[in-house]
């Protein structure tokens, strides 16, 4: 809810703004004077103060600088009579957001108000734009059945407000998962934040979940919002949750339970609407049996499960994954990658321990390796394509020949993108030579 502080020391004019603010359901609190403005300013959080330019005690300008340590994030509108421009002028050099002449129209302040709270949002929302740029349209890719039942869970639970555990091994895309159910919520306008909890540092957890207030620690030398005020009305992912603290899992809780929670060095208590969701490869239960995971936590957040299938439980999708991989690579001349038919025997031949991550990173190797626009065993590492990917001829000299002249040709072949006099000349053969052997091998 927009929460405003008016400062007017006029009391018709006090009770008129704050009749007219109050008719658009903000929570409005009114003081006389700067000194009582800057009392509220240390018990509350506001995301506007309205004050006048000329108060009994403090003026707008000492007001304003006081905001300003307070609360860098909040805006401030000068309200200045026609005599007082050039103090207004002061106060936005000072870093007022803006002022307006008395007598005003009540409807001309409504606009300035709502202009400074939606460029707020837009400032919340740019700061979780970088991290969600780099995944694109990403989604996530496969038709298999255990794929089937993951999109099925998803289309049920995105358009509810439940909090969603979603667990399974590292590399099987429960990030992807969880902004796909934000993309399908009714928040899917809204800020998604994401926090890695196995990547901060314990002591500095609290503070980046919940922010802190200016001089809470050494280094804070202003107050900073924290991943869930960030995330308000939008969608919160808690990746690798498995590895929160435990003093931190108790203050998790309650936010879950309560949505309210304090800063570091605070003692004024936030209100959020957050969706949560959790991820973690680890296996929770396993956790609490062990005494690092509260109990009542995990129910919490266990409202509805979704476990993400690894990849050697949908082999089948390989082939897609590896067609949507190779589209972020291009080869020298722009050609997009395919991979060949041995290639694709070898990789569904693969257990895959790191999954889906690991196939990506197999493409990316592939892309740079290959020397041309065709993925061949060659390109890809030997342990994959060792005793798996090629026929089985025993101990015959001339068989175990001809497949390797086999690959030789075809890796010849794709360096020179099917050119047989380049690939002749690469060869060190004469182009009736290559074409017979081609010919003699079946190879296109």
């Amino acid at each position: 809810m927009v929460r405003i502080l008016l400062a007017e020391d006029d009391e018709i004019m006090r009770i008129s703004v704050y009749d007219r603010l109050r008719q658009f359901d903000w929570q409005v609190d009114q003081v006389e004077n700067g000194l009582d403005g800057v009392m509220m300013l240390e018990k509350n959080d506001y995301h506007l103060v309205i004050s006048d330019i000329r108060m009994p005690g403090m003026d707008g300008l000492r007001l304003l600088k006081k905001v300003r340590e307070h609360s860098p994030e909040t805006d401030i509108i000068i309200m200045t009579a026609y005599g007082s421009v050039n103090d207004a002028l002061d106060c936005l050099r000072s870093g007022a957001s803006d002022y307006i002449l008395k007598p005003f129209d009540m409807d001309d302040l409504i606009i300035r108000c709502n202009r400074l709270l939606d460029f707020q949002q837009v400032k919340d929302r740019i700061t979780t734009l970088e991290e969600n740029c780099r995944f694109g349209d990403r989604g996530l890719i496969g038709n298999a059945p255990a794929m089937q039942q993951v999109y099925s869970i998803i289309d049920q639970a995105a358009p509810t407000n439940a909090t969603i555990l979603i667990t399974g091994e590292s590399g099987t895309g429960k990030e992807l998962a969880a902004r796909a159910i934000h993309k399908a919520s009714l928040r899917s306008d809204k800020p998604f934040v994401s926090i890695n909890c196995a990547a901060i540092p314990e002591g500095l957890m609290e503070s980046e979940m919940f922010g802190h207030e200016r001089g809470a620690f050494t280094g804070a030398d202003k107050k900073r919002k924290g991943k869930f005020e960030l995330a308000d009305n939008g969608t919160l992912l808690l990746d690798e949750l498995g590895d929160l603290p435990g003093p931190l899992q108790a203050k998790l809780l309650r936010v879950l339970q309560e949505g309210e929670f304090e800063r570091v060095g605070g003692s004024k208590t936030i209100s959020v609407n957050v969706r949560v969701l959790a991820c973690t490869s680890k296996d929770l239960q396993e956790e609490v049996d062990a005494g690092r995971f509260r109990q009542d936590l995990l129910f919490r957040l266990k409202v509805i499960p979704i476990t993400m299938p690894p990849l050697r439980e949908h082999k089948e999708d390989i082939l897609e994954l590896c067609n949507h991989f190779l589209k972020e690579f291009s080869s020298p001349h722009n050609t997009p990658f395919s991979i060949s038919k041995e290639a694709l025997d070898c990789l569904t031949s693969y257990s895959f321990p790191g999954n889906a991550r690991e196939l990506h990173n197999l493409m990316e190797r592939a892309s740079v390796l290959s020397s041309g626009p065709v993925i061949y065993p060659a390109d890809l590492p030997t342990e994959l394509c060792s005793d798996d990917c090629t026929p089985d001829v025993g101990f015959n000299l001339s068989d175990n020949m001809a497949i390797a002249e086999q690959a030789c040709l075809k890796k010849a072949l794709n360096h020179c993108e099917g050119n047989k006099t380049k690939t002749a000349e690469l060869l060190g053969i004469s182009r009736k030579n290559l074409w017979e052997k081609l010919k003699n091998y079946n190879i296109d």
